[in-house]
């Protein structure tokens, strides 16, 4: 079973209400806001996965597409030492995923707890939330309050939400 089935199948498992759209790979921010079924009130989030130096400790930050981004503020938020982009050789090792793919979802293999969940305050306002089902030629979509509600803790890593 492939990841992306593999995370469907956990979806439905849980009793989890989504959305799921089939499309061409996408590769960057761009190309995910304009797949067709993008409507205003739907956030496709942007997914970052940070480490410190010495790749001992991993941070999953989730955020806005257009918020600007530095590993700086992050870092400072958080109060930790300057984070970096983890290398993305990380990605198989510690979540099953290949470059493009990330996904908090994948979260669901990070049996060990090894990565720190990270999410913008800012994402709340959304009426809807889209996220790759790690897999980067499928995405799915969720109400606000079932993610929150219902997946979040099905994830078993409690959020840390910054502004």
């Amino acid at each position: 079973m492939s990841i992306k089935e593999a995370t469907r199948a956990r979806l439905q498992d849980a009793g989890i209400p989504f959305e799921l759209y089939a499309h061409a790979a996408v590769s960057s921010m761009e190309d995910c806001l304009s797949l067709p079924f993008v409507t205003e009130d739907l956030l496709f989030c942007k997914n970052i996965l940070l480490c410190n130096r010495q790749k001992t400790a991993y941070y999953f930050y989730v955020t806005l597409p257009d918020k600007a981004f530095r590993t700086a503020d992050v870092s400072k938020k958080l109060g930790v030492s300057r984070l970096s982009f983890a290398p993305h050789e990380d990605l198989p090792r510690l979540l099953s995923l290949e470059s493009g793919s990330l996904s908090p979802l994948a979260l669901w293999w990070d049996t060990e707890q090894r990565i720190s969940l990270v999410l913008d305050r800012d994402i709340r306002s959304f009426a809807r939330l889209a996220f790759h089902p790690c897999d980067h030629t499928a995405t799915v979509v969720f109400s606000g309050s079932d993610f929150f509600d219902r997946l979040l803790p099905s994830l078993a890593h409690p959020p840390i939400e910054i502004a």
